[in-house]
């Protein structure tokens, strides 16, 4: 009897053992599913992260004091900073947090930045945040010295923040078909288009 207790005993520790190796794989597989693979670096992920953050607070700042919020963004030194804009003036936000231009770190710095129709790889680039929550259209990257990217998209109708590891080719103008054209045309005032041939004037 004690050898079929101890195979018993046995058999339920290989199982145990097999169940434990079941769930890690299992885990493993769901957390690839749910993690969106991103191949770049800590550095820049952790980078990319807290800029989205900061454009994030400043929409809220826009909506809290319903003003406009300027973001100035230097990118060829790799600083940034915001100005609330009171009538034909500029001031510095309150919170202690944007006292000073933020900088990014040494290895990471911005590749180029779009706002509306021209992209800017030098120089400074502004970016307006609105009371209603509105954004400007934006595409943003940041790259490291591996020369990995990070690519940042405001939509400005949504006014949503979506980040990738890819380049952000810019949006498109938008097109007005050739069957709609006609009816944007202004109409023709005027009697002497309306009146019927033969009709004298």
């Amino acid at each position: 009897t004690e050898l079929g207790t101890t195979s018993s005993a046995r058999t339920e520790a290989a199982f145990t053992m097999l169940e434990l190796i079941f769930v890690v794989f299992l885990l493993t597989g769901l957390l690839t599913l749910v993690i969106p693979p991103i191949s770049i670096g800590d550095s820049l992920g952790s980078v990319g992260r807290k800029w989205v953050a900061a454009l994030k607070s400043l929409q809220e700042m826009s909506m809290m004091t319903q003003k406009t919020v300027r973001l100035y963004v230097d990118i060829d030194q790799g600083i940034y900073w915001p100005m609330i804009l009171e009538g034909n003036q500029e001031k510095y936000p309150p919170d202690p947090l944007w006292a000073e231009p933020i900088k990014l770190p040494e290895r990471i710095r911005f590749s180029d930045i779009q706002v509306g129709a021209p992209r800017k790889d030098s120089g400074r680039a502004e970016l307006f945040f609105y009371p209603n929550g509105r954004i400007d259209q934006a595409t943003m990257h940041l790259i490291d010295p591996d020369n990995n990217v990070m690519g940042v998209l405001v939509e400005p109708v949504t006014a949503m923040i979506r980040i990738t590891d890819q380049r952000i080719d810019p949006p498109r103008p938008l097109t007005i078909p050739e069957r709609i054209k006609p009816l944007l045309q202004p109409a023709t005032t005027g009697l002497s288009s309306r009146m019927p041939v033969g009709v004298p004037k």
